[in-house]
This record gives C-alpha cells, sequence and structure tokens, in this order.
C-alpha cells in the first residue's frame, strides 16, 4: 500500500507535530545569515545549534525540533541535471542535548516514517556505521528490520566530524527503496536510481583530541535531518524533487512566460526551468534575510544566483525581465512559513528586478564582444572559436557556454569546450579555498577554554566599572595560567562592564587593574555566550583566578552611546523625511563617527540631506528620555518597534525607545537622553551598491573634533590665498577659471607644436608595397595632440598608415596608429594593431578600424615597440 500523498507544507508540519509531542520545542528557522564566523551562509540544520554542541552555551531545552533553511552552492553545476541536487533546501531536524540518545533517536526515527508518514517497511533500507554494533542491534532487535538491509558503511560515508579535533560520532541513514522488488541480496546504496537517503541520525557521542583518539562525551547529543524536498518527492510520487509543490508551481510560472509546455519540452529546456525554480526560492529567502547582491561574499553568490535565473531564462527565449513574475509565486509559496517573506516582498522584487535589468545590459555587452570574436575567428579562416575566448564571455559577463555554442553554431563555427573546461577548472582551482564547510573548532584555545567555563555575566548596562575574577588567559593562541609584563592576551572573566562588539557597534576599550597590575584593553569580542578581552600587559603579572578592577573607558564608552542613540535617530528621521520604506541594510558605531547604510534606490537630494539631520537635532534638543524594556518579540513588534533586516532574535528582545521617535530592537549601549547626543551632523550621504546608500555622521564630542579639523584647513587656505574665509570660495572659483584658460592655451600650443613636429615627418615617409608608412616618435605631446598630429599626416598621405609615440611623463607612453580605408580593406584595422604593439611598453588599448590610442608605462620600450609597428607593418602590407 503506498504512502499517502500529502503536501510540503503537511509534511513540515507533522514533523514539527510528531516532535513537539514527545517534548521537543518548536523552535522557527534560523536566518541564511549564520552567527557563525566561519561560514557564509546556513549549510545545515544544525548550524544554528554550533554553540550549544560545543558547550559554549546552554539551550533552553533539553529537545528542540526545527524546519530549518539552507544554501549550498558547492555543486551549483548539478541543480536542474540530477533528480535531488539544489541551492535552497529546508532540512526537518530533531535535536537532543544531553537528553536522549541512540535507542530513543532510532525508534523515533522508524516511527515518523513508518506510522507518521506511512512508509511501508518494505520499502526502507537503513545504513549505520560500520564498527557502530549498537546502532545495527537496535535496527535488528529492538526495531526488526532484516538485516540484509541493514548495511554497514565506512567512515566516509557514516561517521560525522566537526573538524580536525571536537565532537564528532556515528550516523546512521534511511533510504527510501524505490524497487523493493529486486530482493535484498544485490543492495547497492549507491544506487541513486533505486534509493534515496532522506533521515540521517547523527549520535555524537565522542571527543576527537589533536592525537585523533577519541573519548566519550559527558552529554551525549542527537543531531538529525531529514530533506524536506527529498520527503516530498517520496510522498507525492514525482520523478524527482523539482515536480514536487515545493518547486513545481515556480517552474510552472517560467514555463508560461517563455511560452514553453514542460511536459513537452527537451532536456536541456527542463534543465533550465528546473533551474529558475531552485534558484528563485533560494534568492527570495536569501534578500528577505537581508543579503543584497554585490561582488564579495554572500552578496557575489546572490548575484550568481540571479544571474543565472536571467540567463537560463534567456536560453528559454524569454528576451525580456522575467524574474518578478517567479518571484512572486515563490513568495506567495513560502508566506504561510515564512511570514517575513511576504513582509519583505517590495526590498526582494526591488533587489531582484535591480540585479536583472543590470545584467540584461551585461548580456548585451556580451553579445557584442561574441560578435567580434567571431569576426577575428572568420577572418583568420578558423572554424573554432578559442575555449579561452569562450570562458573570458561566461567569467567576464556571465555569458553562458551554451548561449556561446548557439550563436557559433548559426554562424557555422563551434566552440572549443576542452580548452574552456580548461580555463574554467583553473579558475575553480585558484578559488578552492573558499569552499564551505562547517568548522566547530573556531578561535582554538578560546572554544577549549569555554568547554569548562560558564557563560560571561554582562553588567555593562547599569556599570563601567566592576570587580571581576579572571577565569581564562589566552597568550599567542595557547592557554596560559600567567602572563607577564608586555604580553598580548586574550582574557576571559567571569563577569564584565565592557561591552562586546555586536550590532554594529564596537567594543568598549579600558583597563583591568589589580595592586600591581595593568592591563590595556583595547577591543572586545564575544563568541557564542563569551567576552573576549583584547589587551596588553603595561605592568605586573596576569594570573588565573586573580580579581581585578575592570574598568571601561568612559569617555569612549559615552562617545559610542552618543554615537549608537543618534542612529537610531536618524533612521526615524529617513522613514519619516525621506521614506517610510527605508529600513537599515548595515551599520557601524565607533568612538569618532557613525555609518549608516539603508536601502533606498536613489540619491537623496541636498535639501532631504539637510531635512534628516535637522530632524535629529530637533529631537536631540527635545531631551527625549530612552526606555528600555526586554519583552516577547512578538509584543516588541506589535508596538512597533524596528528591527534590523535579516538579523536573528530570541523569543525576548530587547527595546530601545526614545521617547516615541525612535524604537528599535537592539543590544547595544545607549545615552539616557537624547540631550546627551548634544548634536548631529552627516557628513557625506553616497551609494555603495545597488539600491543601497550610505550616510556618515558625527554625534556628541566628536562633532568637535571634526570642525576643528575644519576650522585648520579654513585658516590654512585663507592664509594661503590672503582670503576672509567668506571669500575662500570666490577666490578658489576664480582660480579654476584661470587654470582652465591656461590649460586651454597650453592645449592649443602644444596641438600646434605637434603639429608643426609631425610636418616634418612626411619626407621620412617610407613605401611598403602601394602604401605610404611613417612610424615616429614624436616627443612629449599629450594624447589629444598626437591623434591631431596623425590623422593631418594620413590626410596628406592618401593610402597608408601613421604610428606615433610620444612620452608625456617618466612613466607614461602615448601611442596612436591612424589607418586609411586602402590599409582596412586589405584586413587589417588600427585598433587590434596598437593594442599589441602597446603590451610591449607594459600597457594595452585599441580602438576603431581606421583610428586607435593605447598607452604604456615603460618609455624604454618606445623604439622596440616602434620598431615592431614596422616589421608587422612590412609583413602585413606586402
Amino acid at each position: 500500500m503506498a504512502a499517502p500523498k500529502l503536501s510540503g507544507a503537511e509534511i513540515r508540519q507533522k514533523f514539527l507535530g510528531f516532535y513537539a509531542d514527545r517534548g521537543h520545542q518548536p523552535l522557527a528557522s534560523g536566518s541564511l545569515v549564520p552567527e557563525d564566523p566561519t561560514v557564509l551562509l546556513t549549510i545545515a540544520g544544525m548550524l544554528p545549534f554550533k554553540p550549544i554542541f560545543l558547550g559554549q552555551k546552554n539551550s533552553e531545552y533539553p529537545r528542540a525540533t526545527t524546519s530549518q533553511k539552507c544554501i549550498r552552492t558547492n555543486d551549483i553545476e548539478n541543480v536542474g541535471r540530477t533528480a535531488r541536487h539544489h541551492t535552497f533546501f529546508e532540512m526537518l531536524g530533531n535535536f537532543s542535548f544531553g537528553d536522549y540518545f541512540k535507542e530513543q533517536a532510532i525508534t523515533w526515527g522508524w516511527e515518523i516514517s513508518t506510522q507518521a508518514f506511512g512508509i511501508s517497511p518494505a520499502n526502507l533500507v537503513v545504513s549505520v556505521y560500520e564498527e557502530d554494533d549498537e546502532a545495527f542491534d537496535i535496527w535488528q532487535q529492538k526495531i526488526g528490520v532484516n538485516p540484509k538491509r541493514i548495511q554497514r558503511m565506512g567512515a566516509d560515508d557514516n561517521f560525522w566530524v566537526s573538524g580536525p579535533t571536537g565532537p564528532c560520532g556515528p550516523c546512521s541513514e534511511i533510504y527510501y527503496d524505490f524497487h523493493p522488488e529486486l530482493g535484498d541480496d544485490q543492495i547497492d546504496l549507491e544506487d541513486d536510481t533505486r534509493f534515496i537517503e532522506f533521515y540521517n541520525l547523527v549520535f555524537m557521542q565522542y571527543n576527537r583530541d589533536v592525537d585523533g583518539q577519541l573519548t566519550p562525551l559527558k552529554n551525549k547529543n542527537i543531531d538529525t535531518g531529514m530533506g524536506l524536498e527529498r520527503m516530498a518527492q517520496i510522498l507525492q510520487q514525482v520523478p524527482n524533487n523539482y515536480e514536487t509543490d515545493l518547486i513545481f508551481p515556480i517552474i510552472q510560472t517560467a514555463a508560461t512566460a517563455s511560452g514553453v509546455d514542460y511536459a513537452a519540452a527537451s532536456d536541456e529546456q527542463k534543465v533550465s526551468l528546473k533551474v529558475i525554480g531552485d534558484h528563485v526560492r533560494a534568492v527570495v529567502h536569501m534578500i528577505s534575510d537581508g543579503i543584497r547582491a554585490s561582488n564579495t561574499g554572500r552578496g557575489y553568490i546572490l548575484r550568481r544566483l540571479v544571474r543565472r535565473v536571467v540567463r537560463h531564462g534567456r536560453l528559454l527565449g524569454i528576451n525580456g525581465a522575467f524574474i518578478d513574475a517567479v518571484a512572486e509565486t515563490a513568495i506567495a509559496m513560502s508566506e504561510t512559513a515564512y511570514p517575513d517573506v511576504r513582509e519583505q516582498a517590495v526590498k526582494i522584487k526591488s533587489e531582484l528586478q535591480r540585479e536583472e535589468a543590470q545584467f540584461l545590459k551585461t548580456l548585451e555587452r556580451g553579445e557584442k564582444l561574441l560578435a567580434e570574436v567571431i569576426t577575428t575567428v572568420k577572418s583568420q579562416q578558423q572554424t573554432v572559436i578559442p575555449g579561452a575566448d569562450a570562458f573570458k564571455l561566461y567569467d567576464t559577463f556571465g555569458f553562458p557556454l551554451e548561449l556561446t555554442q548557439e550563436i557559433a553554431e548559426e554562424q557555422g563555427l563551434t566552440v572549443d569546450e576542452a580548452g574552456y573546461e580548461v580555463a574554467m577548472q583553473e579558475q575553480i582551482d585558484t578559488g578552492r579555498g573558499a569552499v564551505q564547510e562547517i568548522d566547530l573548532t573556531v578561535r582554538g584555545a578560546i572554544a577549549e577554554l569555554a568547554k569548562s567555563l560558564k557563560p560571561t555575566i554582562f553588567l555593562g548596562y547599569q556599570q563601567i566599572q566592576h570587580t571581576s575574577n579572571i577565569v581564562g588567559i589566552v597568550v599567542n593562541g595557547a592557554i596560559n595560567e600567567e602572563a607577564e609584563a608586555g604580553s598580548k592576551v586574550q582574557i576571559l572573566l567571569d563577569s564584565t562592564p565592557f561591552y562586546a562588539e555586536s550590532g554594529g557597534q564596537v567594543g568598549d576599550r579600558g583597563f583591568l587593574a589589580g595592586a600591581d597590575l595593568l592591563v590595556q584593553i583595547d577591543d572586545v569580542q564575544k563568541e557564542a555566550d563569551f567576552f573576549i578581552h583584547f589587551g596588553t600587559v603595561i605592568r605586573g603579572s596576569l594570573r588565573q583566578g586573580d580579581q581585578v578592577n575592570a574598568q571601561v573607558d568612559g569617555n569612549s564608552r559615552r562617545r559610542a552611546q552618543a554615537n549608537h542613540s543618534a542612529t537610531h535617530l536618524l533612521q526615524a528621521a529617513l522613514k519619516q523625511a525621506v521614506d517610510p520604506e527605508i529600513s537599515q541594510a548595515g551599520s557601524l558605531v565607533n568612538f569618532d563617527r557613525l555609518r549608516f547604510d539603508f536601502n533606498c534606490p536613489r540619491p537623496l537630494t541636498a535639501k532631504e540631506v539637510q531635512a534628516v539631520e535637522d530632524l535629529v537635532n530637533s529631537w536631540v534638543a527635545a531631551a527625549h528620555g530612552a526606555e528600555v524594556a526586554v519583552m516577547p518579540i512578538a509584543a516588541a513588534k506589535a508596538k512597533g518597534a524596528v528591527a534590523m533586516f535579516g538579523e536573528k532574535y530570541g523569543a525576548e528582545v530587547r527595546v530601545v525607545d526614545f521617547g516615541g521617535v525612535s524604537m528599535e530592537l537592539c543590544g547595544g549601549i545607549h545615552v539616557d537622553n537624547t540631550a546627551e547626543i548634544g548634536a548631529f551632523k552627516i557628513i557625506s550621504e553616497a551609494g555603495v551598491a545597488a539600491g543601497i546608500r550610505r550616510i556618515e555622521a558625527v554625534a556628541g564630542a566628536a562633532i568637535l573634533d571634526y570642525l576643528n579639523v575644519r576650522e585648520t584647513v579654513v585658516k590654512e587656505l585663507g592664509d594661503r590665498f590672503k582670503a576672509k574665509p567668506d571669500e575662500i570660495v570666490d577666490r578658489v572659483t576664480a582660480l579654476q577659471e584661470e587654470l582652465k584658460a591656461n590649460i586651454k592655451q597650453l592645449t592649443q600650443a602644444q596641438g600646434d607644436l605637434a603639429i608643426l613636429k609631425s610636418e616634418q615627418l612626411l619626407t621620412t615617409a617610407e613605401k611598403i608595397g602601394n602604401y605610404a608608412v611613417i612610424v615616429a616618435e614624436l616627443g612629449n605631446v599629450d594624447g589629444t595632440a598626437l591623434q591631431t598630429a596623425a590623422e593631418r599626416l594620413l590626410q596628406k598621405l592618401g593610402a597608408g598608415v601613421v604610428v606615433l609615440a610620444s612620452v608625456p611623463a617618466p612613466d607614461k607612453v602615448n601611442l596612436v596608429a591612424a589607418f586609411s580605408k586602402e590599409v582596412n580593406d586589405k584586413g587589417l584595422q588600427a585598433g587590434k594593431f596598437i593594442g599589441s604593439i602597446a603590451k610591449i611598453c607594459g600597457g594595452g588599448g585599441g580602438g576603431r578600424p581606421n583610428l586607435a590610442q593605447a598607452g604604456g608605462k615603460d618609455p624604454s620600450q618606445v623604439a622596440a615597440a616602434l620598431q615592431q609597428a614596422k616589421t608587422d607593418l612590412t609583413i602585413g602590407l606586402q
């Protein structure tokens, strides 16, 4: 009897409900932007629980269950080509933190598979680690699985490790057998046409030390993962994950936009539709979690996925914009399980539309470059486009190989795929170091110390001075009992008034002091729930267990408070004076200034910038008191508190409210009253990425530093120009006009001189074949004058070539080539010719077939470059 067909939403809910009924706390998915600094994106269901598994943080619950959003791009080339490779996927998981262990996990794993989801035991096969006799016995004796359907596997498949050292343990996997009628004697779990692994049970029972020795953990943990998309394929009885209700509606929207019938589509068309279906889910959730397209890090991954969507749409025949429609389908499908996606729909679509429009322009440029490549190949009587050129099109313009091949075929050409693969492999080898893996051994010694310590108690909201105990010392990356004067140290205290860098605000500075001890603290960072104090022992000896007076630098703290509170007021002012849809996209608060990044598709006008500044200063003058409260996140949102876009929050949050004009979720340090800010000044407003603007500003005492610097500059300018402060602008304007006139006269004189010099070159013209040729150096004239001279000479020569060089500066070379129509008709082009010559001088360039300019950096090679030009022309013009 077949298992009941369930929707993806029903599978998700049934899994969470099953474990909730068995004492597990259902928790919301963590953000795709992890707290773990060693990975760019959340790549596994267990990642949000990493500090708990490491013993760095205590869990609020002994058991938990989640449906975690994940993204992996290491096998991106397989997306759409296999039945179950994805970039975005959901991992259903049940977790035990030192509570139940192996037997209970296996029992529930079998029960949810066979009873809750109704899968016949005849369709199930399990694997165990080859040395895990305990798991084998549980499966055989307690569950009753036929021993032939329990497969022992090696460490590569069935032993989970967190890294070279740290928690690890065997795992057991449950597979679905699509063809149980083939029997039990020839089971090969590597045969993915017959088997699909859908549930992995990790038994975290050992700790591996630096020597590779395994010792049992005091508290054993359970970490499991069930692929939602894979279970949907099984229960919905479809041939692959893409045709489940989790992805197929997006595919149908793309098929409609392209006019392609999925059922009748070719294999390649189906691949493109599947890529769109997968990637659109990924980018929608990435943007919802606060990621913005860029050329680095997470932003680059987002941009790459969006561009793959666009180009696969193009392969389907979609030449215009279409991403908005498929994104809406993905948003509608996700909004019940992930309400934030619908709340961020406007931002998601805006970001995708910008990226799509930008890439469509890029594709147009790529097509133009390909046309030039085809022209070159044909002019050389060749029929194959070099693989390096094809890869350049892909790497620089995102131009897909398939599209290059299609256009080449229309022109009767082929593409050197082997050469393309070589270039691709070189790129992969270069970037191999960026492969993402979970490393649970971050910060070595600190992580080791944290295993035996309680989390740091933070007292900095109430006080800036406190007597604390030293519970950990690290010197040069190693745990130490003490540190002498001059040592650079990392210190853990049992409690601290020092704020650790978080939420854009830098860590506090200050001192740790004892009877004969002084440690200067320059920074404080946070790892899980531990505050790490970075500093230098100025005098005395520091010993573990010592009691010290932890003293925050009050002046620095006040500066940071003023800038942080001003940042809150700035966001409120932007929403009120510019656009209520503006939201934070990043920030930095330090002791000297503040930086605030926000979503806005256009630059702010000078009037808007002034209005924002005036509004903030009016709130400062109004002396609004700060009200700080801790409350459930639902209550905070109901009150209208602003959350940082893409930030992860716990069940309870800290709300900072300044008199109703600004109310945000924030764990940072703030002034008690806006009057303490003193004043606020915007320094600059500029774009930093597509759709992202940045304001830099100063507040409080930092304004005096800012004004002092500018006063010094104004005084120096006044002294230099013999002008009063209010006369400096007029004086500089007059000087600029005077300089502009002088430059114009100089340029004219240089041009006239170049022409006079060039007239003398007519007598040096050589005859090569039927063409007159001048190749010469023309002193130190600039590029414009050099081009004018070349054009004038060619007019007088008629059918011929002029190649001129000049050296206007010790590290600069100018080159110009002018070719007559007759020379062009012979197949020679000025742009390509001068570009190759310029390389001899350490430069490059190009231009039109009849006139081109180039430059270089090595004047010592000018003679050699001109000699090569003569040689090439002698060959080409015969």
